[in-house]
């Protein structure tokens, strides 16, 4: 199985692009969702980047398909290695883009790819997090990012 999924791949064995977004609200909650692909648990909306898409405008773009929410990145918070992070891994090289983005309207909405869309403040973020997708030191980053927009990209 693993063999055929290989087969597929021609070139150079690069990393996959993912991206992330933390978006707050006026009460300085976060904003998740509950994805309805494989594990039905809580994530920071994001996805693959696609092509012919900046990061930054696929991590707008995935917020709004997942949440309902229209949002601007505003900073580049970190650029982490999957495998680094604590998550749980696929076949897959993945590096992930996390940015921090500004609210711009919308509504919450949940899609194809959610059942729920929620704000959430630092001290009661779900525990019920998606392994392969987040992980609560990366959520506890981002709150920093977020209060202290002077803070360095991270990446590892």
């Amino acid at each position: 199985m693993i063999e055929a999924l290989f087969e597929a791949e021609a070139g150079y064995a690069t990393p996959k692009m993912g991206v992330r977004a933390a978006v707050f609200d006026e009460a300085g909650r976060i904003l998740m969702v509950r994805e309805t692909a494989d594990d039905h648990r809580w994530t920071l909306p994001g996805g693959w980047a696609d092509v012919n898409q900046t990061a930054a405008e696929s991590a707008s773009r995935e917020v709004f398909e997942e949440s309902g929410f229209i949002v601007r990145p505003m900073k580049l918070a970190a650029a982490w290695d999957k495998a680094r992070q604590g998550l749980v891994l696929g076949p897959f090289s993945i590096t992930t883009l996390w940015f921090i983005c500004a609210l711009e309207g919308g509504e919450a909405t949940t899609s194809l790819e959610t059942s729920e869309v929620g704000w959430f403040a630092e001290d009661a973020i779900p525990t019920d997090l998606s392994e392969r997708r987040v992980n609560p030191r990366q959520i506890e980053r981002m709150f920093a990012h977020w209060r202290n927009p002077d803070l360095s990209t991270e990446f590892d």
